[in-house]
């Protein structure tokens, strides 16, 4: 199985520093966020002004990588798909289309995405959050078709993430989504650490195994909200590694919150869970 990286945690690095950094790790597969020091366009459950994100500045970044041996696999997106007002959707679809055209420009096909959250900047948390309300779902599965439609105009995937305390709240649910949806170009990113707390890991492959196209390899102490890097929560590596393998072995393992602290005792727990079960790094 490929391991791979995401480039989330290292925003003090320069996208040329991170790219030497990883190569001499032995990396050859990352997970794209634009948030390096020179190039910061990523936000969470927003989006961002991409206007200087020109065709000459994505091939630059996408050459920085490959010119040190790494693939770009994916390239984070995230805006809010769920937000319950039209025009804001519509305007985060668009963002999302920049975003796909800025991975054509790039040469990167796969794009990651969580539904998003919404909180009413002035009433009260509702006591049915809104992920929840039966008019939401609808209106995600529209949203979600809208989205297909673009990435089939590009020949893209997009995957989404489950987690637990939002829409795509587990593995069933994210199934069912997928199922209804129906369209080659939406897939499914299994971070098992997002859904610990609702789902055992044989549920989550049984499942979403036929959609998961890439994973998240980060972990997560149960009732605990934070995600940590690999080994340092309840997370039971060898099993996860043996499923991904037997469910998902084309999809990559990609270490997620770790940065220039951490991240080689995260890659190290995830290559030592791999080797004390036979399966094969490629």
């Amino acid at each position: 199985m490929k391991i791979g990286i995401s480039t989330l945690g290292f925003r003090e690095l320069t996208n040329e520093q991170l790219a030497k950094e990883l190569s001499a790790a032995g990396f050859k597969t990352i997970q794209l966020f634009l948030a390096q020091s020179d190039s910061r366009f990523w936000k969470y459950n927003d989006r961002s002004d991409l206007s200087a994100l020109t065709p000459d500045r994505c091939r630059k970044i996408a050459d920085t990588y490959r010119s040190a041996g790494l693939a770009i696999h994916s390239l984070g997106v995230y805006t809010n798909l769920i937000h319950p007002d039209e025009a804001e959707r519509r305007a985060n679809l668009a963002y999302f289309e920049a975003m796909l055209v800025a991975g054509d420009h790039m040469g990167v096909r796969t794009f990651i995405t969580e539904a998003g959250h919404y909180q009413h900047p002035t009433e009260p948390e509702p006591r049915v959050p809104l992920h929840f309300h039966e008019t939401v779902w609808p209106q995600m599965v529209a949203t979600t078709h809208q989205l297909a439609t673009l990435a089939a105009k590009f020949q893209a995937k997009i995957l989404i993430e489950p987690f637990y305390r939002g829409f795509f709240a587990s593995a069933k649910r994210t199934r069912l989504f997928l199922e209804e949806v129906h369209s080659p170009f939406v897939l499914a990113l299994l971070d098992a650490a997002n859904l610990i707390e609702v789902n055992d890991l044989d549920e989550m492959f049984a499942q979403l195994g036929p959609w998961i196209d890439c994973m998240h390899a980060k972990d997560r102490k149960l009732h605990i909200d934070r995600g940590v890097p690999a080994g340092k929560g309840d997370l039971d590596y060898k099993k996860l590694v043996t499923l991904a393998a037997k469910h998902a072995s084309n999809a990559p393992l990609i270490l997620e919150y770790v940065g220039i602290s951490d991240y080689k005792d995260a890659l190290a727990h995830l290559r030592g869970a791999m080797q004390a079960e036979g399966v094969k790094e490629d």
